[in-house]
């Protein structure tokens, strides 16, 4: 290794799945093969928890798990993968939980042919339009949410990035934020002119709300920076007013935002850096779904399709 390279720092996962590994040879017997494709799948599984900055068991919800899904659908997997990947996620949840290690499993409501029906795509850009007018504006948490709303459509942020953003990180004047991502990682992305407007009278009313964080975002009551899971609520409180069919999720917002620069001609590198990916083969996932969405308009379309 190069005296310069920092090591990676290591999944806390890792622990936990090797405990979980031991346990489906030693315990219940088992097969090799079997085994094997656990390991595989939830090593993807960790990899996202990483990439979230989800360090501990209680911090996984529902919608985590079927974020990931949806990611492993847009990257081509079939039915039956995903659902391969479902039971190898349900069966080292209710580990955790039987071995104390967690009180709550994100997987046990989870029904894999209904689910697989459900998975949610992008948003339309009528969905978006419907979703970003929703908040009540006469309310302080209203302009709040539309805030968020703004910000995670306007620039494609990680939910844990959105949650975190420091007030020194606005860079407004510049139409700028500053986003620190997986790794500690800081990338520069540029605001829109809806999403500036929405950050302002957002920072107009947030001092009434006696701040204890220094997040941009905060609670009403306690003035403290909004969990994910909160986070996570604004997003279905606002898509249900909307009256979008769709199981919108923060992910979804982001996925939306890709797909869309994608469709009107964004360079493709330029949407690695947005988003923050290190790996363009990531960011392709977009590729293929706008070619997707442009097949299918052909076929729906074209005289001679």
């Amino acid at each position: 290794m190069d005296e310069n390279t920092t090591p990676e720092t290591p999944s806390p996962w890792e622990p936990r799945l090797d405990r979980f590994l031991e346990s489906v040879v030693f315990e219940d017997g088992l097969s090799e093969k079997t085994v094997s494709a656990y390991a595989a799948d939830l090593r993807v599984w960790m990899a996202q928890l990483d990439e979230s900055e989800i360090e501990a068991p209680a911090e996984v919800m529902r919608e985590d798990v079927l974020d990931h899904l949806i990611l492993l659908r847009d990257r081509g997997l079939g039915a039956r993968s995903i659902t391969r990947h479902l039971s190898a996620l349900r069966r080292f949840h209710r580990f955790l939980v039987d071995d104390g290690i967690a009180q709550n499993d994100p997987t046990e409501t989870f029904d894999s042919p209904r689910l697989l029906r459900a998975l949610p795509h992008w948003l339309a850009n009528d969905e978006v339009d419907r979703l970003l007018a929703a908040p009540d504006l006469s309310e302080p948490s209203g302009v709040r949410d539309a805030a968020i709303l703004e910000l995670f459509y306007s620039c494609g942020l990680r939910i844990s990035e959105l949650a975190n953003l420091p007030m020194r990180d606005i860079l407004l004047e510049e139409s700028q934020l500053r986003v620190r991502g997986k790794g500690a990682k800081t990338r520069i992305v540029p605001v829109g002119r809806g999403a500036i407007a929405k950050t302002l009278a957002w920072l107009e009313v947030r001092g009434a709300w006696k701040p204890r964080d220094t997040t941009l975002f905060v609670t009403e009551k306690r003035g403290r920076r909004m969990s994910r899971g909160t986070v996570w609520q604004v997003v279905k409180r606002w898509a249900l007013a909307a009256n979008i069919t769709q199981n919108v999720t923060p992910h979804m917002l982001r996925h939306s935002f890709a797909t869309h620069l994608l469709d009107h001609g964004a360079d493709l590198r330029a949407v690695q850096e947005l988003l923050g990916h290190a790996d363009i083969g990531t960011t392709q996932i977009y590729t293929h779904v706008s070619v997707e969405r442009l097949s299918k308009a052909h076929k729906e379309f074209h005289p001679r399709a």
